[in-house]
């Protein structure tokens, strides 16, 4: 998710804020559910911005762009 601000931004074990990753997937220096795969990922993603009423366009964008952040970025499934 785009991290705007810092009340967006997950933190480090020394309690900085991450540079990288949002709060609601990153805490104290780890993710908060590790084992989560990228199909989960994508799934939440999707359900979450359904739940908002966010347009279906601006919905596919941002499922298009996980695969370019750091934690998906190797973990791509094959195509």
């Amino acid at each position: 998710m785009p991290i705007d601000g810092t009340e967006l931004a997950g933190t480090e074990r020394d309690g900085s804020k991450s540079n990288e990753y949002c709060k609601y997937c990153y805490q104290q220096g780890k993710f908060t559910d590790p084992d989560m795969t990228w199909d989960e990922m994508r799934k939440n993603v999707i359900e979450q911005m359904e739940k908002e009423k966010v347009p279906e366009d601006m919905i596919e964008t941002a499922v298009g762009r996980l695969q370019h952040l750091k934690r998906w970025s190797n973990k791509m499934p094959a195509q």
